[in-house]
């Protein structure tokens, strides 16, 4: 008995062989590591179904003005208000400890496509290795590939690069989107955009 091999038949083995060894990687626990090095002295923290809650801006603002943001550091979420109303939510990093946290409210006063990096007097003290300065653009840049400075000094909200360490406590005091994320709403926010962290 002989056996007709279709075209059809050949596509889809050739198909399968291809795919293997991406399957194979899909699959694998590299893709999704069971245990990496903590990015601080901290226990890694468990995701908070809360930072997905939605927020009213009248809670925190008087008036939309040109927006407003809302940097919820225990729920680790960033939320938006657009002047006419436009709501985005997104999951965010936060300081690693409460010394290096800032609350209260500020403001937009500068923004920047592919920031350089100048790491601050303490962070060098903390890590003498930290470079003096890094373009923008270098993928080593912690900063991503949008930043949104506040009117406190060396205060940023800002993309980053190391996706790890989005829903954790893992900046210096910033806080920290997905890159993807922050250049969504780079955009949107103006100079003078109202900015809370609370």
């Amino acid at each position: 008995m002989t056996t007709r091999i279709s075209r059809r038949s050949t596509l889809l083995g050739v198909a399968s062989v291809l795919a293997s060894p991406t399957l194979l990687r899909a699959q694998s626990q590299d893709a999704f590591p069971q245990s990496e090095e903590a990015i601080s002295t901290q226990l890694p923290v468990r995701r908070n179904v809360s930072s997905f809650s939605k927020q009213d801006w009248q809670d925190h603002f008087d008036e939309l003005g040109v927006g407003c943001m809302l940097a919820d550091i225990t729920s680790r979420a960033v939320h938006y208000w657009g002047p006419d109303g436009t709501y985005k939510l997104y999951p965010s990093s936060v300081p690693m400890s409460e010394e290096l946290t800032k609350r209260g409210y500020t403001e937009v006063v500068r923004k920047a496509e592919n920031p350089s990096w100048t790491p601050t007097a303490s962070m060098r003290e903390r890590d003498p290795n930290l470079p003096v300065r890094m373009e923008g653009g270098d993928p080593g840049n912690p900063l991503g590939t949008r930043a949104m400075y506040l009117s406190w000094p060396a205060y940023l909200v800002h993309g980053t690069h190391d996706t790890r360490k989005i829903g954790r406590q893992s900046s210096s005091g910033c806080i920290g989107l997905y890159n993807q994320h922050v250049e969504e709403l780079y955009p949107l926010v103006q100079i003078g955009t109202k900015v809370r962290l609370l």
